[in-house]
């Protein structure tokens, strides 16, 4: 099972991703919503089995990366480093996989509903922090749950 704890990123990431979901803890509460870590570090065995989903498994495509080619499968010194880490915003407790709505905006009616708004949100507060966001990449390949740091 793929480790959601933050001690598996690469050293160097670790106080950045701590930051950044405080910060998102906080500045996120005043709308009722939070973020839960889903995966820092997955093993080559568990990238294979997610990247197998979509094509010759059932479900939908949810990763562009094999086995070695993710931030999520690095190793230091034979341990878990990953450089990526996912995320799923919860609104009221309930995770937020859709991407529905018009984005940021100065609109609080919507904020029950807009969730691009809240991704958008995220992705924000983690790239002040220095973090890559999978959903600006090209359409098609995008991740909204994934953000990845260089070292």
């Amino acid at each position: 099972m793929p480790s959601r704890s933050l001690s598996y990123l690469h050293p160097n990431l670790q106080a950045a991703a701590g930051k950044a979901l405080a910060e998102c803890r906080t500045e996120l509460a005043t709308i009722g919503a939070e973020v839960l870590v889903t995966c820092t570090y997955r093993s080559g065995d568990e990238q294979d089995e997610l990247y197998a989903q979509g094509r010759t498994r059932p479900g939908r495509i949810v990763t562009w990366a094999k086995a070695g080619q993710s931030k999520h499968n690095i190793t230091l010194n034979g341990l878990p480093a990953a450089q990526a880490l996912d995320i799923v915003p919860l609104r009221h407790g309930k995770p937020v996989w859709g991407t529905g709505g018009n984005g940021l905006d100065e609109d609080p009616t919507d904020d029950d509903t807009d969730d691009l708004e809240l991704w958008q949100r995220v992705a924000g507060i983690f790239r002040h922090h220095g973090f890559a966001w999978a959903g600006d990449w090209p359409k098609g390949k995008r991740e909204f749950p994934h953000f990845e740091m260089e070292v």
